[in-house]
């Protein structure tokens, strides 16, 4: 029989809380018990880089999410794509090894949150990282669980991008991870042998026999349990029904940007007028609990092309789709060792600042203009995001207790002037003659859209994210802070903390999956020395 008492409940086993469990089970003394939604991770459209396209959208693997309707974005709701399996996001994303910039983590410095400067998480990430490339040490380290690799097999178009780059005046970058993140080049993954990495397979999975840690699948966590204003433990259920698991020392939620505000105010922690309209009793009255949502809205460039040098599903391509299991399965090459992000970079709209302020997603292959995630044919496709946008929504909690996000994209405007001025550097890339060979008519946005105000009305109808959500349980000094910088610990409760990208007071610019594994590290070692 599962024991129901433990010394730590870490909520969610994805890219923060598979290092927390790892960390605080070592050493055998205290027992932890890490609860996952989701199941296993183990077949092989997930190990497979290439198997994403039948991630996304699968119950089995992803909650797909859906936003409230967007009024700036005529209407629509945006899918929220959130991995449900162990190892979380780190599941189901495109693997790309970004950390952000350097001045990212000064400024969540200079807003209060000391001790998480570039100078205070530099060491972190580095000591979590195995690099396999031989990268720089004074960037990078070599010791860690999470396995940094190159491109196995990255397919020719990635070189057209990069060298197109010139005609914006990007320089090719072979280390986005090395001090400037500006310019075009071939993304660094998280991958060992061209097979996924994910946080669950760095860092729990080599642990999970220790006999002091439980890993629970299939779990739903309802709530935190309340004595008070001290967290003792959390509601759960699953095939077998509900049960309350105890904590005898702390709760830790890693449930991520959506779960973990949600679990919250589901216990009764958050602002009161918004739990009283969900019909929850209120425990503690902490408004910042789901506001401060931020994610990287995003616009797509599709060209078709005839080349069979894209990726595609065509009969002309059918002998390498044939050979690619083989490819594959014999030297980790071929269609199936794409992570279809191979490519993009980092770039400066006329409204930058200090650093880039667009980040673009190059896909050997077409994207379909129909929003499938296959369509028949080749092509080519770039995805543009605007870095740090200024919208800032929320999470809501729904009388059902589901969680509703509310975007508010582009309700800055300055949002919206960014990505169209980022369409059209990507444009200008696409136009350079590197790419003459494979060229073929645009199919989104389309020849017929061309001024700011066509790019603009062609956003409103078809942006998505990049699906990059934190900042709902910040941590700061400010009245809408959720977290203490110091400790990761939920503010007027005792024995709760929150470790996950939530916790960022701002949205860093760049992929999120390694700096939240950053945070998970950094919370273990402030239990550990409490």
């Amino acid at each position: 029989m599962t024991a129901t008492e433990f010394d730590y409940i870490i909520v969610g086993a994805g890219s923060a809380g598979c290092v927390l469990a790892n960390r605080l089970s070592a050493g055998g003394r205290a027992t932890v018990c890490v609860i996952e939604g989701g199941g296993t991770e183990s077949a092989p459209n997930v190990t497979v880089p290439a198997g994403i396209l039948s991630l996304y959208g699968n119950p089995k693997y992803d909650y797909a999410f859906v936003g409230t309707p967007q009024p700036e974005l005529n209407n629509r709701r945006i899918p929220v794509n959130r991995g449900k399996a162990l190892g979380g996001s780190s599941t189901i994303n495109s693997m790309v090894f970004i950390r952000g910039a350097c001045s990212d983590y000064d400024e969540w410095r200079d807003l209060g949150c000391a001790g998480w400067g570039w100078d205070d998480v530099m060491p972190v990430f580095k000591s979590l990282e195995a690099n396999q490339i031989g990268q720089s040490p004074e960037w990078h380290g070599t010791g860690g669980e999470l396995f940094v690799s190159a491109a196995r097999d990255p397919n020719v178009l990635d070189r057209m991008f990069i060298a197109a780059g010139r005609a914006v005046g990007l320089r090719e970058n072979t280390d986005f991870n090395a001090g400037t993140q500006e310019g075009l080049g071939v993304y660094n993954v998280t991958q060992k042998n061209g097979t996924r990495w994910s946080s669950y397979r760095a860092f729990l999975k080599p642990v999970r026999e220790r006999k002091n840690l439980t890993v629970l699948t299939g779990t739903e966590t309802h709530r935190v349990v309340l004595d008070g204003t001290r967290a003792t433990g959390v509601e759960v259920s699953d095939a077998s029904g509900r049960r309350v698991l105890t904590a005898r020392r702390e709760v830790i939620l890693s449930a991520g940007a959506i779960g973990s505000p949600a679990i919250l105010m589901r216990s009764g922690i958050g602002p009161a007028a918004m739990l009283k309209a969900a019909g929850v009793a209120v425990a503690h009255d902490l408004p910042g609990v789901g506001q401060n949502l931020r994610d990287h809205i995003d616009g797509m460039i599709t060209v078709r092309s005839r080349s069979t040098k894209t990726l595609g599903l065509s009969l002309a391509n059918l002998p390498a789709m044939i050979a690619a299991p083989f490819r594959y399965l014999f030297a980790r090459k071929g269609m199936l060792s794409t992570n279809y992000v191979e490519a993009g970079g980092f770039a400066r709209t006329k409204f930058a600042g200090a650093e880039p302020d667009i980040q673009f997603h190059f896909v050997p292959g077409y994207r379909s203009h129909r929003g499938r995630l296959v369509e028949y044919g080749h092509g080519y496709a770039v995805h543009t995001c605007v870095l740090r946008p200024k919208s800032v929504g929320e999470i809501r909690l729904a009388k059902d207790g589901g969680a509703e996000i509310d975007h508010r994209f582009f309700t800055d405007p300055q949002d919206a002037k960014t990505l169209v001025e980022g369409i059209k550097i990507a444009r200008a890339i696409f136009a350079d003659s590197a790419f003459d060979e494979v060229r073929g008519p645009e199919m989104l946005p389309g020849p017929k859209v061309q001024s700011d105000a066509e790019i603009l009305a062609y956003l409103r109808a078809e942006a998505l994210t990049v699906y990059h959500p934190v900042g709902t349980c910040k941590m700061g000094r400010d009245a809408l802070a959720v977290t203490d910088p110091a400790t990761l610990k939920v503010r007027g409760i005792e024995g709760l903390r929150v470790a996950d990208a939530s916790v960022m007071p701002t949205l860093i610019g760049g992929n999120t999956n390694v700096p939240s594994m950053m945070i998970g590290e950094r919370c273990a070692r402030m239990v550990l020395s409490a």
